[in-house]
Parts: C-alpha cells; structure tokens; sequence
C-alpha cells in the first residue's frame, strides 16, 4: 500500500520536535481522520534553517511532515512558500488516493508556519518604526 519512501520516512521520520521560540509556527489538522500536526521554522536572512514538526497520526501523515521539512529546510521563504501537497507525495513516491485529502497536511502546515513568520516579521517592524518615532521625537 505504501511506497518505500514512505515506510522509511515513517520508520525513521526526520526533524521530529519542537523549536523553542520559533520565528514561525503552523497548526494543522483534519477532524475526519484525526491527523493533527505543529511544524515550527526559524528563519535567518529569509531562508529557513530550522524546522521541525510534531505530528499525531498515520503512517502517511507521519512521512509526509517528515518529507516536507526535508523538502523546506534551507530554501528561501518564497522557495518554500511554492512546496506543495502533491510534490511532497510524488518526493515519497506516492501515496494512496486516499490518504492525498487528510494525511498530507504537512505542505499546509508549513505555509501556516511561514504565513505566521511573515505576520511577526510585519508587527515587529511595524513596532520597530513606532518606536523610533517616539525616540526620534524625545
């Protein structure tokens, strides 16, 4: 039913954990199936350099999150923005129609997780000015 790519992502899934004061995290899940994943980056000069993930669910919901954070780390935030669902299946050889819907989240997840980063980025910047203006005119 699975690919060997996929046993072996589920087997000996990579980047599994928490990053503790993430520049940006992602929280996906899917009621039906009752997959549920966080995927956490840390991010330097606009590419990813840290990112790991917590899932609860599958065998394909495991390898998928573990594929896509192989897949991101390193890329740029516009790199990564372009990952998608099927180009995480197709990297572990497919997965079963059935598990493409709810048990690939994981390209979601880091969309989020980015989608999140750039929000901080934005208030911290946005922050950032108005405190300057206040100094500016002290």
């Amino acid at each position: 039913m699975y690919s060997d790519k996929v046993m072996e992502n589920f087997r000996d899934p990579k980047n599994m954990g928490r990053i503790e004061d993430p520049d940006g995290v992602g929280t996906v899940g899917n009621p039906v199936c009752g997959d549920m994943l966080r995927l956490y980056i840390r991010v330097e000069d606009g590419r990813i350099v840290d990112i790991k993930v917590e899932t609860f669910g599958c065998v394909a919901a495991i390898a998928t999150s573990s594929m896509t954070t192989q897949m991101a780390i390193g890329l740029t935030i516009e790199e990564a923005k372009k990952i998608t669902r099927q180009q995480v299946a197709e990297a572990l050889g497919g997965l079963p129609p059935q598990k493409m819907h709810c048990s690939n989240l994981a390209a979601e997840a880091l969309h989020k997780a980015i989608e999140d980063y750039e929000q901080r980025k934005r208030q911290g910047q946005a922050e950032g000015h108005g405190s300057e203006a206040a100094q500016a005119s002290q």
